[in-house]
C-alpha cells in the first residue's frame, strides 16, 4: 500500500502550533480513492464546530477519475472523527479568543483509514514570522557549511 502524506507547511508557518489531535475522517468511497492516490489539498482549510460536531471546511479531494454518478463534490464538508473527551476539550480551548483549528497533516493509518491531524493554534505576528524565515536561513546555512 502506497504511503499519503499531504502536508499543510503553510499552517506551521502563520500559526503557534499549541495542541494537537489525530482525528478520523468520515468520507465517501470515492473520496478514499481520491486520497489513495495522494489527490487532496488542505492548505486553505479550517476545522469548525457545528452543534458539538467538528467539521473540515474547504478540503478539497479530488474528483475520483474512475467514478460514476455517485461521485462525490471536491470542496463538502467532512465530519471529524474523535471521541468526546477530545472534542469538549478542544472546545474548552476554543473559548480563547485568537485560536483557531488547523489540519496539519492529512495521512493513511497502518490499518488504511484516513486520518487528520489537527492543532489548536494562535495566529503568528508578523515578527514572528519573520524569526521564522530568519531561523529557517540560518539553519539552511549550517546545513550546508557542515556538507
Amino acid at each position: 500500500m502506497k504511503s499519503v502524506n499531504i502536508q499543510n507547511k503553510k499552517a506551521r508557518f502563520e500559526y503557534q502550533i499549541l495542541d494537537k489531535f489525530v482525528a478520523g475522517i468520515q468520507l465517501t468511497g470515492t473520496e478514499i480513492k481520491s486520497i489513495r492516490e495522494s489527490k487532496a489539498a488542505i492548505t486553505d482549510s479550517f476545522c469548525s464546530f457545528k452543534k458539538d460536531e467538528l467539521f473540515i471546511v474547504g478540503m478539497h479531494i479530488e474528483e475520483y477519475a474512475f467514478g460514476n454518478y455517485a461521485n462525490h463534490l471536491p470542496k463538502r464538508e467532512r465530519k471529524l472523527l474523535l471521541n468526546r473527551q477530545e472534542l469538549d476539550k478542544i472546545q474548552k480551548k476554543m473559548k480563547d479568543v485568537g485560536l483557531t483549528i488547523v489540519p496539519l497533516r492529512l495521512f493513511l493509518s497502518e490499518k488504511g483509514w484516513a486520518k487528520l491531524e489537527i492543532a489548536v493554534a494562535k495566529g503568528k505576528q508578523l515578527h514572528d514570522k519573520r524569526n521564522t524565515l530568519k531561523d529557517r536561513d540560518v539553519q539552511r546555512d549550517i546545513d550546508r557549511a557542515s556538507k
